[in-house]
């Protein structure tokens, strides 16, 4: 057994970061009607400390929530949608309203479609049309025009037009700049690195609203902070930053209620994300695939794999527009890369219906089960704790933190009582490697050293930082967090995507080394963990051919049984060829990646026994985000 004390200098792991939906593009870049190359260098150097003249005035950005027309962009993305199916979709905050942590249309700020409204804002805001052409311009004649960053994604080629030529009758120019998504979701380039005025992106859902490396202020990205967080809007609002931390760190659901109502009061007071739509999800299979079975709130649609077979096959075909760009899930963390992962690593637990269940972690940790412990104790001056802003803090004068009643206090030398959260987290003992080794204490040790190191790779690291120390066996592991850490997620396993939580600390590399030995900076381009990885999972990636295919084998060591299908087969296709290849047969499933609609011929074809779909309201949801700041 192995116990392990985190400092705070040397603590950095990777959080329950939100998953950005990607996929694959022509790469050419379109703006507008002109053709130009994308030729941008990653902002090392930037600050983002300049107001941007146009979106840090917040009545530009309000102006241009009331000039978009949300049901006239959903029935073009989804034109077979009923209007009562279109309205169903629509997204207010950046929850769901259908979800127990959605504040209610009483206490947001709702936006209706009403460009005069939006057209008084821009007039106060000193932007004017004076002659009436839908041009609007500054007292310096300057014109009101901003760039759109957006991938080639189907939908996205529908909902751009469409949107600009919304804002066009407010008077508001949008320049339309479609770009590659290796570009926009690039670890240095991109999102990653603000580049950009607006951009219209996707948040892959999840069961649990989450939200803190999106909205908290210490979580906006800048050459500063080695572009650690997800806020890309820059976004500081003290009341929503303070709400939203609140609302991650407070286990009784109740609880969290209205910390998140007053951030999404805050979130569309201030409309720095203009929420558009909840996705669709579509899939498209062989009509004699069994065991395939997407359900809502479960995004790896993958989670019973080993169940899926077409009687007379020994193959089943998965295709996908967008090719991982490794397999490396700590730093590939694109919905096609965690898919590929899930078949070699197995996934942790499920979310089906949002509800956790267990697959390599055998029940969830919770206090009821009593694998989690929830105590008070008294900290004093010098200790760790994690502080209302949901950092970890040495206590003195003057750090507020929540006490065990869950009052903010402020420290002032006397002695605190605070809540203290132990949690046991236990996997199935029965779990070898695909090498035939048995999972082992230092597997699960090297999780945590590899992913709470700085030089990782991780672009967030809040859990490590929230966890005061962690102990291991060749089961699992029990992690003590700092005083104050109340997270509402705590019963489920702690790395994020939700693959098994270990690394084959036994492995030896081509040259000779044990992984275990190798520094966390060279496992991006290690090729056994970012090409060829082993797992626990139930298929072994036994080729790879570049821009082609992944082919998976069954692996015979699974701890869930022998799968049904000896093979899986990810074969990279194009967004134009990917209808033909399902109808033809070379391809059995598509996801909702690739399907973003259901056109005539696939509807057709369903109605007529030649395939299978599948539709069911998605988590994701599709937004424009504005950047406050230039660099």
């Amino acid at each position: 057994m192995l116990l392990v004390a985190f400092s705070l200098i040397m603590s950095a792991c990777q959080p329950a970061v939100e998953t950005i939906e990607v996929e694959k593009e022509v790469v050419k870049t379109q703006v507008v009607e002109k053709v130009v190359e994308v030729e941008k260098e990653p902002s090392e150097e930037a600050s983002f400390s300049t107001p941007h003249p146009i979106l840090s005035d917040v009545r530009v950005r309000q102006a241009m929530a009331y000039c978009t027309n949300k049901d006239e962009i959903i029935q073009a993305v989804y034109p077979f949608l009923s209007p009562e199916e279109r309205a169903e979709l629509v997204m207010d905050t950046f929850i769901p309203k259908n979800h127990w942590a959605y504040a209610g249309d009483e206490n947001v700020t709702i936006y209706p479609f009403d460009p005069e409204k939006g057209k008084a804002l821009l007039d106060e805001a000193g932007w004017t049309d004076e002659d009436g052409d839908n041009v609007r311009l500054n007292a310096e004649g300057e014109p009101l025009m901003l760039e759109l960053v957006l991938t080639e994604a189907p939908h996205r080629k529908i909902l751009a037009p469409v949107w600009q030529q919304q804002m066009k009758a407010c008077g508001i120019r949008v320049i339309v700049n479609h770009v590659p998504s290796t570009w926009l979701y690039g670890d240095t380039t991109g999102l990653a690195r603000r580049e950009f005025e607006l951009t219209d992106y996707a948040w892959v859902g999840q069961s649990d609203p989450s939200g803190r490396t999106l909205y908290a202020c210490d979580q906006i990205p800048t050459a500063e902070n080695n572009w650690e967080g997800q806020n890309i809007m820059g976004w500081c609002n003290p009341v929503a930053s303070q709400a939203i931390v609140k609302a991650t760190n407070t286990i009784n659901q109740e609880d969290r209620k209205e910390p998140y109502k007053i951030v999404q009061q805050e979130f569309t007071k201030d409309m720095v994300s203009l929420p558009l739509y909840n996705h669709l999800e579509i899939f498209a299979s062989n009509p004699n695939l069994k065991g395939f079975n997407p359900q809502p709130g479960e995004e790896y649609y993958t989670y019973n794999v080993a169940e899926w077979e077409i009687p007379g096959k020994d193959t089943i075909v998965i295709g996908f527009t967008q090719e991982p760009a490794s397999m490396f899930a700590l730093v590939e963390q694109g919905l096609s890369a965690v898919i590929a992962n899930s078949l070699v690593h197995g996934l942790a637990f499920s979310t089906i219906n949002y509800d956790f269940q267990g697959i390599a972690q055998k029940v969830p940790s919770t206090l009821d089960s009593g694998l989690a412990k929830n105590l008070d104790v008294e900290v004093k001056e010098g200790d760790l704790v994690y502080d209302v802003d949901g950092n970890p803090t040495e206590l003195k004068a003057g750090v507020e933190v929540y006490n065990a009643a869950g009052e903010v206090v402020a420290f002032d030398g006397t002695p605190i009582t605070m809540k203290q959260l132990t949690v046991e987290y236990q996997f199935r003992d029965d779990m070898v490697w695909s090498d035939g080794t048995p999972v082992s204490a230092a597997d699960f040790d090297l999780r945590f050293k590899i992913d709470c190191d700085e030089n990782s790779g991780a672009t967030s690291f809040n859990t490590c930082r929230s966890i005061q120390s962690y102990e291991v066996n060749d089961t699992g592991y029990t992690v003590t967090y700092l005083p104050g850490v109340q997270d509402p997620l705590y019963f489920r396993a702690l790395m994020d995507p939700r693959l098994s939580n270990v690394y084959p600390a036994h492995r030896v590399l081509s040259d000779g080394r044990k992984l275990v030995d190798v520094p966390a900076e060279e496992w991006a381009t290690l090729p056994e963990i970012s090409e060829f990885p082993i797992g626990v999972g139930p298929y072994i990636l036994k080729e790879w051919v570049k821009g082609e295919k992944m082919v998976f084998e069954a692996n015979p060591y699974y701890y869930g049984g022998a799968p049904k299908t000896k093979t899986i087969v990810i074969s990279i296709i194009t967004p134009d060829n990917a209808e033909a290849q399902l109808l033809g047969g070379q391809v059995d499933i598509l996801d909702s990646t690739t399907l973003n609609t259901i056109s005539d011929t696939m509807r057709k074809a369903a109605d007529e026994g030649k395939i299978k779909l599948y539709t069911l309201p998605g988590g994701t949801w599709e937004h424009i985000d504005m950047n406050l700041y230039l660099p």
